[in-house]
């Protein structure tokens, strides 16, 4: 069994995986800068509880932390890329951050277009500004035959519509930290998105989104962190990092009554169909 070495902000014991089982992180930052002082032990934390694989994603600041992604790729053997810019940063996006995403997203190791979508929650970047950018997006992953890494939050109608109008079933991808219902995930799958969940899945009143977790058929679910973000229970409150998605995926494993080494082998086996993840 992996076990994994303690320290002072892991009091919880962990769930442990067969020898030769391991679990993919679907999405991660690992490049967020409260990653800075330890972004090593990070690694090698999440390789030791047996998260073989992980996949830190291209969002914001410009084309930025997109470099920071595709270089964290290319230094750590188990660390893949996508590359995008957030809904919440579309105001940035220019012809001339297009053709830099388009270069990145040709270097090795990228596996995906994103992370892109809509955002209505916030509204940081102007929901018209936001929909033509995820139009670009989709368009350029069409382009390159890459799948996509979409972020929805309170714009599931307007995405279904772009995502039927700009074909994106053609290429499809993943619904990152689903938080829809069955009807959501329905129209997701049927547009050959596969659905993700994070911590959220964890959290005691989204007993909604655990019915979603027992229903979606085996081959199109994923499990992810967002680390930092999200943290799953039992370490809500502190930052969160691609270990702890052992957690998020025990909580799918009990809704499934599946052991977690079986889950742990379906979910990274979606990941490498759909993002060609070696």
């Amino acid at each position: 069994m992996f076990s994994v070495f303690a320290h002072a902000d892991m009091p919880h014991p962990f769930p442990t995986l067969s020898a030769g089982t391991f679990l993919t992180d679907s999405h991660c930052h690992l490049d967020e800068s409260r990653f800075d002082a330890d972004r090593e032990a990070v690694v090698q934390r999440a390789l030791a509880a047996g998260v073989g694989r992980m996949i830190t994603i291209g969002a914001s600041d410009g084309v930025g932390n997109n470099y920071a992604a595709v270089d964290l790729a290319a230094h750590y053997e188990s660390v893949f890329a996508t590359v995008g810019v957030h809904p919440h940063d579309a105001r940035i996006v220019t012809p001339e951050v297009l053709d830099e995403i388009t270069v990145l997203a040709r270097r090795p190791k990228v596996v995906a277009i994103g992370e892109t979508g809509l955002d209505y929650f916030y509204d940081n970047s102007p929901r018209d500004v936001q929909q033509a950018v995820f139009r670009q997006f989709i368009d350029l992953a069409r382009r390159l035959r890459l799948p996509l890494s979409i972020h929805l939050r309170d714009a599931y109608d307007d995405a279904v519509t772009i995502l039927r109008e700009e074909k994106a079933d053609e290429i499809g991808g993943v619904i990152h930290c689903f938080s829809g219902d069955r009807t959501v995930a329905r129209h997701m799958l049927d547009l050959n998105f596969d659905v993700s969940f994070s911590g959220v899945v964890t959290f005691k009143n989204a007993d909604e989104l655990r019915q979603v977790a027992r229903d979606v058929p085996a081959d199109r679910f994923m499990v992810e962190t967002d680390a930092p973000f999200l943290t799953p229970i039992p370490y809500r409150g502190k930052r969160n990092e691609p270990a702890f998605v052992l957690f998020t995926a025990m909580c799918v494993a009990q809704v499934r009554n599946q052991p977690l080494d079986e889950i742990a082998e379906i979910a990274s086996a979606n990941v490498r169909r759909r993002f060609a993840v070696s």
